[in-house]
């Protein structure tokens, strides 16, 4: 066993008291520190918890930032999102390789450096992105990349890089209510502590406020069936997981907003009787992580936090972050539930659902960001706070990315239509809109009418611009690789079809496609449909088929009309690998 590697266990031990539910926070410290897991690190761990190493390893291969293997001393991720790689995120990966002189993906032989592509990291804005050692750095242009390359030959510790390379600003392109207030820091909780839960319960109904995550459940309805449950232990959850590429809104209000998503959880502490709330932070957002625990620090100071906060005696109410560790399917509450309990973050089967049944089986409402940051402002000044001229009550957080003049986060009425945001933003040349990321909706030019809504376009706040320039299949392929890599593995239908859905993708991308595959797509999709445990694998086929339905031309031009037999027949490949999952588990 190394003693090196035992150590750094050891201190993440002493970190989080030995409690084997915060495993994979210790195994993201290990990483974080050394860049890999070793198994000097994964034997301490499992002795000191009293879990089997092969728990421990099967976390690391699940998340996609735990390594048991060697990175080097700098790990540098690309992110290869499609705003980032139509921005230039490969060919810059490229050069630092050529710098380096390593292959992508794979360490160096000296120990020193890993040059990798990775998933959105976040900062759609201000790509191309990487991540250096879990830190973000944007805009890196061919000279930051000479200039990077130069630091990591000679060796100089990430703390001496320059310090502008690591501020991250926030393009706040439109103000609406949310993001243009005087809301004070602790207003809301003194107007839900002199109101009383049934009103506040009330006031969020009145206002039609809806989780802004996706979904759109009613956030009255959430809190109050908590509130309902016969326990004395319930829970609130911040769900800070924004993988969905295209969507950054929740990192600029956790980093210029904070105190009213801390406000929000608090306001839903105490209206649903819970004393603890979490943040489930996504890796990719750890260089968010310091300041707000800064700022959680100061609102206990300021008795914001803690016990009898306010000085209302039995108002007690603490809120912790807990970090992700690279996947998707962490942004299904159910999944980062499990995250949370030190699992892997495979989706539950849902009913019973989290707010009778969620953390530790205790009652838990888990909202994301942007809905806590609403009801802040809802709940410390009445359901008018989001009331607007239009049909729809409420307003939305748009991250816009892509092909237009000012990317960024624009604050919108509910009804606004998809015309009026391009004008916003300056698009002037659309050739598609991608709504709600990979697994959302494709708009084309002739559909710029509809409207951001739940009863037309619904979506978490990601819009992806693409312009006449734009080759569609490429964009298509991007969202098919990003599902079979994220996806977790759990069910057969997914596992395999993504793997067949990306199979069948790049053979149409480098021209020997036939009519044939196309037809196998769709029963592809209909069977993963059918037979997927999560959303990812049901929606996994969805690009390539939408791409399909409104840009032919864009796959008929790649394939011939010489109809043979396929190379593999689909639902004989999933019974197959069913038959597989079936006799290793017997054996």
């Amino acid at each position: 066993m190394s003693t090196e590697n035992s150590s750094v266990a050891e201190e993440q031990l002493v970190k989080y008291r030995r409690e084997p539910g915060m495993v994979l926070q210790m195994l993201r410290g290990i990483q974080l520190a050394q860049n890999f897991i070793g198994p000097g690190d994964i034997e301490t761990l499992a002795r000191s918890l009293n879990l089997p190493t092969t728990k421990i390893r099967a976390l690391i291969d699940f998340y996609s930032f735990l390594h048991d293997q060697p990175r080097g001393r700098y790990a540098v991720y690309f992110s290869d999102s499609i705003t980032d790689h139509m921005l230039g995120s490969r060919e810059r990966a490229q050069q630092l390789c050529r710098a380096l002189g390593v292959q992508l993906g794979k360490p160096d032989e000296k120990g020193l450096v890993t040059v990798a592509l990775t998933s959105c990291t976040g900062l759609c804005e201000r790509g191309p992105a990487v991540l250096v050692n879990g830190i973000a750095i944007d805009r890196i242009d061919e000279q930051r990349v000479t200039e990077m390359a130069g630091l990591i030959r000679q060796q100089v510790p990430l703390g001496d890089w320059p310090l502008e390379w690591f501020v991250i600003n926030d393009a706040l392109r439109r103000k609406g209510p949310l993001l243009d207030n005087d809301l004070r820091k602790g207003e809301a909780i003194e107007r839900a502590i002199e109101i009383g839960s049934q009103q506040v319960i009330a006031e969020l109904q009145a206002s039609g406020l809806r989780g802004c995550g996706g979904a759109g459940f009613p956030t009255w309805r959430k809190w109050d069936i908590c509130r309902g449950t016969s326990t004395e232990q319930r829970y609130v959850v911040c769900n800070a997981d924004e993988g969905e590429p295209g969507t950054f809104k929740d990192r600029a209000l956790l980093n210029t907003y904070s105190r009213h998503v801390f406000d929000g959880m608090t306001v839903c502490g105490v209206t649903v009787g819970a004393s603890k709330g979490f943040i489930y932070l996504r890796h990719e957002y750890e260089f968010l992580r310091e300041q707000l625990e800064r700022r959680l620090q100061r609102r206990r100071e300021i008795n914001l936090l803690g016990r009898n906060i306010l000085g209302h005696h039995g108002i007690n109410f603490d809120i912790e972050i807990i970090m992700g560790a690279g996947a998707y399917v962490c942004g299904e509450e159910s999944a980062l539930i499990e995250s949370m309990e030190g699992k892997r973050g495979i989706p539950r089967i849902r009913p019973p659902f989290p707010v009778t049944h969620g953390y530790n089986g205790r009652p838990t409402v888990v909202n994301n960001v942007e809905t806590f940051a609403y009801a802040t402002g809802i709940v410390a000044r009445g359901p008018g706070f989001v009331a607007h001229d239009g049909e729809d009550p409420c307003w939305k957080l748009l991250s816009i990315a892509g092909d237009c003049r000012s990317p960024g986060i624009y604050e919108i009425p509910l009804g606004t239509s998809i015309r009026d945001v391009c004008e916003m933003c300056g698009a002037d040349d659309v050739q598609a809109i991608q709504v709600g990321g990979p697994g959302g909706i494709l708009i084309s030019a002739d559909e710029l009418d509809r409207k951001v809504s739940f009863d037309d376009l619904n979506t978490a706040g990601s819009f992806i611009i693409f312009d006449s320039s734009r080759d569609m299949l490429e964009v298509a392929l991007n969202f098919t690789h990003f599902f079979k890599h994220e996806s977790c593995g759990f069910c057969t239908p997914c596992r395999v079809g993504t793997k067949l859905m990306q199979a069948m993708v790049d053979k149409i991308a480098n021209g020997h496609g036939a009519r044939v595959d196309i037809e196998q797509m769709q029963r592809l999709h209909h069977l993963m449909t059918r037979a997927s445990h999560c959303g990812l694998g049901q929606r996994a086929a969805v690009p390539i088929l939408t791409t399909y339905e409104k840009f032919p031309d864009s796959i008929n031009d790649r394939v011939g009309d010489v109809d043979f037999k396929p190379a593999f027949d689909v639902e004989a490949a999933i019974e197959r690998s069913k038959q597989i999952v079936a006799e290793e588990t017997r054996s």
